[in-house]
């Protein structure tokens, strides 16, 4: 049985549609609606919920906070952890978690996405089913895994061009 812990921070992976005033926000945590549709066979996933933010209002004692909760999980000896992130400073909070824990004993994923998951074409789901499985088949250590790839930090990068997390 593989054991995944998953901390929800928010970001576009998880904004919802606010039909009063026309727009999308970080409310509420909405992994819930998105693990009901993956088929998980022999793993468990204990959800997380540690804040609901949009990534570009995420502060150092935001990361710190984070990196709190992944050094808690630790200690339960997980499969391996994976981090809901707002793309637009996902970078900076994995350089922070790889500064922290350049020896860690799991692999701790971070993975957002470029579209929230209740918009057509929205990658959300593609990216939490990759790091859902990345947290159980790759090496310890801090990674980005989205659209098809696992990059490990502290050499990634969002391409804003290209949509998508890339090396430096």
């Amino acid at each position: 049985m593989r054991h995944i812990a998953l901390i929800t921070t928010g970001g576009t992976i998880e904004k919802t549609y606010d039909e009063a005033t026309g727009s999308l926000g970080n409310t509420r945590s909405i992994v819930d609606r998105m693990l009901r549709r993956l088929r998980l066979a022999d793993t468990a996933i204990n959800v997380i919920e540690l804040m609901s933010k949009d990534s570009l209002h995420m502060t150092e004692e935001d990361r710190k906070t984070i990196a709190e909760a992944v050094e808690a999980v630790l200690r339960t000896q997980p499969t391996g952890i994976v981090i809901l992130h707002g793309t637009d400073t996902l970078e900076l909070t994995g350089k922070a978690l790889h500064d922290r824990f350049a020896t860690t004993t799991a692999p701790i994923i971070l993975t957002g996405a470029m579209r929230p998951y209740e918009m057509v074409r929205s990658d959300a789901l593609q990216n939490l089913t990759e790091a859902v499985f990345a947290a159980g088949v790759v090496k310890p250590g801090v990674y980005c895994v989205a659209h098809g790839r696992a990059l490990a930090f502290p050499n990634v990068t969002k391409d804003r061009a290209k949509g998508t997390f890339v090396e430096k």
